[in-house]
């Protein structure tokens, strides 16, 4: 773990998250300085989503970035788990029902992990590859699907696919 800010001790040890009674999130340091409103952020939420962990404040200005969370002591690290949990809504698409043909946007009809949703594409551009069978595609509300394994969709999930690849 390592401090970004001058304000919190290179030592996160003495650090601890709770929630105030308004339900925001409190980071409180080795020194007993509080920061409300405390949003935690993953720097790469694909890749390593399990390390670097930023802890930013109400302005979206980082406090701290913790390189592995799992040093945390198990409450904080709970705490911080839940909250993550409850902001990264990301659907896992299982497979492709419908997409509209025509030029953008597109209509999309897909089964997720979730259960059936629609959703609309603005076009091609909001579907990004993570290499070479993963998928993220952004809806024009900007919520996020993730195709883990574009070779686990069946064979009309992945036709629906090529029109945009």
């Amino acid at each position: 773990m390592s401090a970004r800010n001058s304000s919190l001790p290179v030592s996160l040890i003495g650090i601890s998250l709770a929630y105030d009674a308004l339900g925001r999130l409190v980071l409180t340091d080795a020194t007993g300085h509080r920061f409300v409103g405390v949003a935690p952020v993953r720097a790469f939420p694909f890749s390593d989503p399990t390390h670097w962990i930023s802890l930013c404040d109400s302005e979206g200005r980082e406090i701290v970035a913790l390189e592995n969370p799992a040093d945390l002591p198990q409450p904080v690290r709970q705490i911080l788990e839940a909250d993550l949990a409850g902001r990264e809504f990301i659907p896992v698409i299982q497979k492709i029902n419908f997409v509209t043909r025509g030029s953008d946007p597109t209509e999309w009809t897909v089964e997720t992990d979730r259960g059936q949703t629609q959703f609309t594409l603005s076009g091609e551009d909001d579907i990004q590859r993570l290499g070479p069978q993963r998928l993220i595609i952004r809806d024009v509300m900007g919520i996020r699907y993730l195709i883990p394994d574009t070779r686990v969709l069946n064979a009309a999930s992945r036709q629906f696919l090529k029109r945009f690849s």
